[in-house]
């Protein structure tokens, strides 16, 4: 159906219900009579010419979110999020509509896709096809109407105090000490780590300045523990590397090498769970409960929002009821 029909029709039907029905009504009655056509609505170009412009919306929704300052790493994310979408459903992003988004959320579903991760998916679509209706480029958005996952509330515990003895123990070699030691203090994600240098980090004072999301940097602080341990690795150090952190060859570590090395350890040591966001969920919590404000507790974690820095933060429930029975 052309859009020239399509807008007769609703404009028709909407004349001949207005003498029976409210504006009200009638506005809802036509808003899903828009998304019905949809479905139904079909272009007069080639399938070659659609597949083109559907390179040309995802590229220009990219080209959007590059300048915005979206890192290199979320764009490939968007990119391949949607492309897969489009490949699913086989349905060029311009004729996309909702019952097609709601069908696939669906079907990843069934195929065992957690609800933290359709969450996530909705949120790309939601952003994507959003861009493109204030833009102009489609008529209607197919994700106006497509309601929040929602999303079971998983209790995530800090490492606790033995947890941490045990992995001390099990870690092997100094540098292993300083990566384990320097998470802890400085709460950093594993990428912001890795992406240190020797001379980004202030010894005199204990601080380090890394590059977090956004391409946003921000002070982090080290414990006399953790600048005791990296001193101690660095000293050992004989390679020309600028990297705070190398690997075998003297090649910057990456974050996987530092992943496998922490669930060696944990193996040696007894401990489960263990990966290097936990610190972070640790280092939120220990300050948290020694009374640090939230607000700077946000500024260490490099969080935008204070809601994502609550999160990270592990109430214990037995300091709650010593409170509760404190103030009540």
């Amino acid at each position: 159906m052309s859009i020239t029909a399509k807008q007769y029709l609703i404009k028709s039907l909407g004349a001949e219900l207005s003498r029976e029905i409210t504006a009200h009504d009638l506005e809802i009655i036509e808003n899903k009579l828009n998304d019905v056509l949809a479905m139904f609505e079909v272009e007069t170009t080639s399938e070659g010419k659609t597949d083109a412009e559907s390179d040309d919306l995802l590229d220009a929704f990219l080209t959007a979110k590059q300048i915005q300052g979206c890192s290199e790493k979320t764009l490939a994310l968007y990119r391949y999020r949607i492309e897969q979408l489009s490949a699913a459903v086989d349905v060029p992003l311009r004729r996309i509509t909702v019952f097609h988004l709601r069908k696939y959320l669906m079907d990843e579903k069934l195929r065992g896709v957690s609800d933290k991760t359709l969450e996530g998916l909705r949120s790309i679509y939601c952003s994507f096809f959003g861009w493109l209706h204030r833009e102009g480029l489609i008529q209607s958005n197919p994700c106006a109407n497509l309601t929040p996952i929602k999303v079971a509330k998983v209790v995530r515990l800090p490492y606790s105090d033995v947890d941490l003895e045990r992995l001390r123990e099990a870690c092997q070699g100094s540098r292993n000490k300083a990566i384990m030691s320097f998470l802890l203090s400085t709460g950093c994600r594993v990428s912001e780590m890795c992406g240190l240098n020797r001379d980004d980090v202030d010894f005199a004072r204990g601080v380090a300045v890394v590059l977090g999301k956004g391409n946003k940097e921000r002070p982090v602080f080290l414990s006399d523990v953790a600048l005791m341990h990296l001193r101690r690795y660095l000293d050992e150090r004989t390679d020309s590397s600028p990297a705070l952190f190398a690997g075998r060859c003297s090649d910057r570590l990456k974050p996987n090498a530092i992943r496998k090395m922490l669930h060696e350890a944990a193996d040696r040591a007894g401990v489960q769970d263990v990966h290097p966001h936990r610190f972070r969920r640790t280092l939120a919590t220990n300050l948290i409960d020694h009374g640090m404000p939230v607000q700077q507790v946000a500024s260490v974690l490099g969080h935008e929002k204070l809601d994502t820095t609550m999160e990270y933060v592990h109430q214990r429930t037995e300091d709650i009821h010593n409170n509760y029975k404190k103030y009540a």
